[in-house]
């Protein structure tokens, strides 16, 4: 392990690289995260008379990624400052936490709404009791509750002082070998639970779905509008996975085991320090796709941001309506005024 440090550190840096690619990365997609997961929210919290089991889990996704984009500046402040965090350790903690916090949540939400709509599409009588919304409300509790509580050993690993540019650090790896292998263990561990079996669910699902799909080409507008979408939820999640999830969880297992090998090429080692950085970003990205989850295959979303809107409009023209006759009223009352005064 000594090896591969010395030759880690005698190799040529890709600070410039990373400090570019992260700030860059993680500023747009707090900006699209914020404004596409901040209007999804209101809309659905607006709308919240119309609820279903769909509705609870995007409105907890919502939340989730709202989460995780909140605390994306602080990455972006540490890239910028070339790798310096100054804003302690807790804060070093909270950061690294809610953003697998938000990974999990995600990858949970879209199984547990992928399942949903599994239920309506193959076995539509047995939904009507079985995903309902107050059983939606208890499974969101358990999600948060058991992802919250096992990403918590990411709260074990804070800043860091590096002894070869003496810089405070944070979200980096750990080179002590103990840790590594701790690491390791971990990785597995949410390889398989957070990501294998939720996979999995979904692949039957949508197997599942498809099936049903196929075999009823006919069908009335209703069945139709259903089938749309859960052709646009399994396009959205499947890209969700095959774009963010997927290429994040191999490649981390990938940095983790070279990172215990030794005599590895500089060639080899910026590489994959490259590799790391671009499919955090994907994985990161993921705030990014759940507002179209919301919109292309959301139950009634777009039905929600209709009757939103038409609300909204309505308001408006109330207010406006109200203009002219405060106006009479104000004009009427200064009138009066003058009278009085002229005539005392």
């Amino acid at each position: 392990m000594a090896q591969a440090n010395n030759s880690i550190h005698n190799c040529s840096s890709i600070d410039d690289f990373r400090n570019q690619v992260y700030s860059t990365t993680y500023s747009i997609i707090t900006v699209f995260g914020l404004v596409g997961n901040g209007f999804a929210l209101y809309v659905l919290i607006r709308t919240y008379r119309q609820s279903s089991a769909f509705h609870v889990y995007m409105l907890n996704l919502a939340i989730s990624d709202l989460l995780c984009v909140s605390t994306l500046p602080l990455r972006v402040l540490y890239y910028v400052k070339k790798g310096q965090w100054d804003l302690g350790d807790f804060l070093c903690r909270i950061s690294s936490y809610t953003f697998y916090v938000n990974l999990y949540c995600s990858i949970f939400f879209m199984m547990a709404m992928s399942f949903t709509r599994f239920l309506a599409i193959v076995f539509p009588v047995q939904n009507l009791s079985m995903a309902t919304e107050r059983r939606a409300r208890a499974v969101s509790a358990f999600i948060w509750v058991f992802i919250c509580a096992s990403s918590s050993p990411f709260l074990l690993y804070g800043q860091h002082k590096d002894m070869n540019t003496q810089k405070m650090k944070c979200f980096e790896p750990p080179e002590e070998v103990g840790r590594v292998h701790k690491l390791v263990m971990l990785n597995y561990i949410s390889l398989v639970v957070g990501f294998g079996l939720p996979f999995l669910v979904i692949l039957v699902c949508y197997a599942g779905i498809v099936r049903v799909l196929l075999r009823n080409t006919n069908g009335l507008n209703k069945q139709r509008n259903t089938r749309k979408r859960a052709i646009r939820m399994i396009i959205v999640v499947m890209l969700a996975f095959l774009i963010s999830f997927m290429p994040y969880h191999v490649q981390r297992t990938m940095h983790l085991h070279f990172k215990q090998h030794q005599g590895a090429s500089c060639e080899d080692i910026n590489y994959m320090q490259k590799s790391v950085v671009v499919t955090l970003c994907l994985a990161a990205a993921n705030s990014c796709f759940d507002p179209m989850l919301y919109f292309f295959s959301g139950e009634n979303f777009r039905s929600r941001l209709s009757t939103f809107r038409k609300t909204s409009v309505s308001i408006e023209n109330a207010q406006c309506s109200s203009r002219p006759r405060r106006l009479r009223l104000s004009i009427q009352e200064q009138e009066e005024h003058e009278l009085q005064n002229c005539c005392p």
